[in-house]
């Protein structure tokens, strides 16, 4: 082979090897920002966790069972109102929160919360009614 041939072809490769550099950097560089944003995530996401366990932890630890959260209060008040019992969907309507799936299932959950408290009582699967008072 002539020397001028092996040179070209040294340049061909050089310059497909150049290309093919520029486009792994570039790759990189994209890869690189998408990782500091999803670990940017994964910390917001553990730190939400860790904000979500503590006021968890903190919602229902009092000794006395009529020292709740006043998002707890708003439900017993409005179950005060009640002489039938509610369902979590109308306690959402009358709390003014939109009934949405997660919004009727949280507020659920809250009133089984209360019933687990004896502050509430469910006479029937999903009818919620102010537990009577004892003396």
């Amino acid at each position: 082979m002539h020397l001028d041939t092996l040179l070209g072809l040294i340049s061909e490769r050089e310059t497909t090897a150049t290309a093919t550099a520029g486009r792994l950097r570039e790759q990189i560089s994209l890869l690189t920002t998408e990782l500091t944003r999803i670990d940017r995530e994964l910390a917001d996401l553990a730190t939400t966790r860790g904000m979500l366990r503590n006021l968890a932890a903190t919602e229902f630890t009092a000794d006395d069972p009529t020292v709740i959260s006043s998002a707890y209060q708003q439900i017993l008040a409005v179950l005060g109102t009640s002489t039938t019992g509610m369902r979590a969907k109308d306690v959402c309507l009358a709390l003014d929160i939109e009934p949405l799936h997660k919004n009727v299932e949280g507020t659920r959950a809250k009133l089984k919360r209360l019933v687990n408290r004896n502050l509430v009582t469910e006479s029937e699967t999903g009818i919620f009614t102010l537990a009577p008072k004892r003396t």
